[in-house]
């Protein structure tokens, strides 16, 4: 008999964490400064470049942004896409786009590249900013050339296919994939629309040279901005299992069959570990030599918690509840 995410709760929330360990951890060391290189690129081809089109990740709306997207190429008409909002929790949509405004960008688009949910709004939202402004380059040209940008891994490169399938009835024009760096140069120009004739440039994933918080870092992480090695796929598998739990999201306790939530990171991945049959010879040493015992692969369940997460499995998710909630975790360390 299932019981209700309710009952869960109740049973557990007693012993859940009221918040996540952050010290002795080195945010720097996940996001190093090279990426100032590609910024500078960006900025060399704004001339060719009638507006910004800058990709995100919904499931964290209001958070990992890279201000200097706004600071450095602000000059040009700005539409902010929200990527994957099949993976977000989206009943707060409204104050999320509220939020926004007060942040001045008031163009936002929630889309689903894989599936091209809303995708077809982009384009025509590009035309209004870009006829409502003034274009100091272009002369009676009839054609449009737009910059793609944003951090690392929200689906720049599938919002370009997208368009692409949307609006040319043409196939791939650039690789995607799951892990950053996939695009590692700004691209030269790639047609996404006849009439209006759209190029569009893709560029690489650039993180902000300073990560406001650990918490920021994280979530980013989560997300699958960096490599999940340089934070530790089990540190955050366990700050992931501290967020599901203190917003009450418990699809994780389903989708593994576990029975009940649990705060202990090493009690859930052991779980998971024997449910999936993932397990490693480790050798151990006795009086009598080393002894081979078997023992859960604890890394290996840590990276399908991550997958089922990234790919919807555990239900859809908003990382950034606490600030729509006015309960920022965000205070900027020194």
């Amino acid at each position: 008999m299932r019981l209700s995410p309710r009952t869960l709760c109740a049973a557990a929330r007693a012993a859940w964490r009221e918040s996540f360990p952050l010290e002795g951890r080195d945010v720097a060391r996940w996001f190093p400064g090279h990426m100032a290189k590609g910024l500078k690129k960006m900025q060399g081809s704004l001339r060719l470049v009638d507006c910004i089109i800058e990709v995100h990740d919904a499931r964290i709306s209001l958070s990992g942004r890279n201000p200097l997207f706004q600071e450095t190429l602000g000059l040009k008409p700005h539409l902010l896409v929200l990527n994957k909002m099949d993976l977000a929790d989206l009943k707060e949509q409204q104050k999320i786009m509220q939020h926004l405004e007060r942040e001045g960008l008031k163009h936002v688009v929630f889309t689903n590249c894989v599936k091209d949910e809303n995708v077809k709004q982009v384009i025509p939202t590009v035309m209004e900013l870009v006829g409502s402004s003034y274009r100091y380059h272009r002369g009676e040209h009839a054609e449009h050339c737009v910059m793609v940008t944003g951090v690392p891994n929200v689906g720049k490169s599938s919002l370009i296919n997208s368009l692409r399938r949307q609006h040319l009835r043409k196939g791939k024009a650039t690789r995607v994939g799951g892990e950053p760096g996939i695009t590692r140069a700004v691209m030269s120009r790639i047609q996404v629309c006849e009439r209006p004739l759209m190029f569009l440039l893709d560029t690489p994933g650039v993180l902000a040279p300073r990560i406001p918080s650990m918490e920021t870092g994280l979530k980013l992480a989560l997300c699958g901005t960096v490599l999940d090695h340089l934070v530790g796929e089990e540190t955050l598998a366990d700050y992931l299992l501290y967020t599901l739990n203190k917003h009450q999201l418990l699809g994780y306790v389903h989708h593994y069959g576990l029975g009940e939530a649990c705060d202990d990171i090493a009690s859930v991945l052991k779980r998971v570990a024997v449910k999936l049959r993932k397990t490693q010879k480790v050798k151990v040493l006795t009086g009598t030599g080393n002894v081979n015992v078997i023992q859960p692969d604890y890394p290996a369940a840590a990276r399908d918690f991550l997958r089922a997460f990234r790919s919807g499995l555990l239900g859809p998710v908003m990382l950034d509840c606490d600030l729509l909630q006015g309960r920022s975790t965000e205070e900027e360390e020194p």
